[in-house]
């Protein structure tokens, strides 16, 4: 008899679970889910990051978006990056979807490569903010320490797959890390034990971090200070360096420009009031901006542009998409 209610239990798990398939298929086909954005997820594990890579160095960053624009879609297409199925969206859609959907369709991600560079770093700096870091702690670092040539390394090997085997640049990047945290920590030990941290004139970055405390009251480890004043050095690093050579590129290309009252000396009112010229530096941000895009991860399912984004696949809106117009 037992057994003969076992088997009964077995047949009716089967039926339901074949009447749930039947179900499930039913509203599909009734209410059909939109098709996958077009493109291409390249090669197994390599994906097409060896792709953006070598046209990142070619000198024209942003190729890689116009032409799978051009091949798949204007606004969106999907790819793989850094190991990663990723999807990018472009235009002022895509970058709108990034701000506006966030905790309700999207999370702020970073991929596995920035995350062991970076450790605990949070990466919300505002960019004011990390170019006067940046340049609080390189006043204080001793130069003894060779915090260039460890930065230069980490630098290369920010984005890139995160192969942590010897000789890959990413090793090399996570060793640099670990090398320049090591050094940040000696600081941060010697600020306690000299007490300089409680001094008002030696209100610097690391100082900040460590009296600060978080909504329970509880203070940042060293290695979550060494983290952030990274993350900050970084963020205001490559952005003005990027913008001033692109700034002398664009201006050199319109002769127009160097029309305007040439050689005219200025003084420090003078360029206070440099509206024009900072106009001119917006538009080299929009035609070559500094950080190439944002990464999110989807939380949900969600249709955008006739296609749908899966959960759990990485959204990436590319700022230099912005632009490219395509008719």
């Amino acid at each position: 008899m037992e057994f003969l209610l076992e088997h009964l239990l077995y047949l009716f798990l089967a039926v339901a679970a074949h009447a749930y398939l039947v179900v499930l298929r039913c509203i599909r086909h009734r209410y059909p889910q939109p098709p996958l954005p077009p493109g291409s997820f390249g090669w197994p594990i390599l994906g097409e990051t060896l792709v953006i890579q070598r046209l990142n160095r070619s000198g024209d960053p942003f190729a890689f978006v116009r032409q799978r624009r051009q091949r798949y879609n204007r606004d969106i297409f999907k790819t793989s990056l850094l190991g990663e199925k990723t999807v990018v969206l472009c235009g002022s859609e895509g970058n709108k979807l990034m701000f506006t959907g966030e905790k309700r369709l999207l999370l702020t991600w970073w991929p596995p490569s920035l995350k062991k560079l970076f450790g605990d770093a949070f990466f919300t700096a505002p960019y004011e903010k990390a170019i006067h870091t940046r340049k609080l702690i390189t006043s204080f670092l001793n130069q003894e320490l060779a915090i260039p040539e460890e930065f230069n390394v980490l630098l290369k090997g920010m984005f890139q797959l995160p192969i942590y085997f010897l000789g890959t640049r990413h090793y090399k990047a996570v060793k640099s890390a670990a090398s320049l945290r090591r050094e940040l920590i000696k600081v941060i030990e010697s600020k306690r034990r000299s007490g300089t941290m409680n001094e008002s004139l030696s209100e610097d970055l690391i100082s900040h971090l460590m009296k600060g405390r978080d909504e329970n009251g509880k203070m940042l480890s060293d290695e979550e200070i060494a983290d952030n004043v990274i993350l900050v050095m970084d963020a205001g690093h490559n952005t003005s360096s990027s913008t001033m050579m692109m700034l002398i590129k664009y201006l050199a290309r319109m002769e127009i420009e160097l029309q305007r009252r040439p050689r005219e000396p200025l003084n420090k009112d003078d360029i206070q009031k440099m509206t024009y010229s900072w106009n001119v530096v917006d538009e080299v941000l929009r035609l070559t901006p500094p950080i190439q895009g944002n990464f999110r991860k989807a939380i949900v399912d969600f249709p955008y542009a006739g296609f749908s984004i899966p959960k759990d696949w990485k959204y990436e809106s590319l700022d230099g998409s912005l632009c490219f117009q395509m008719k």
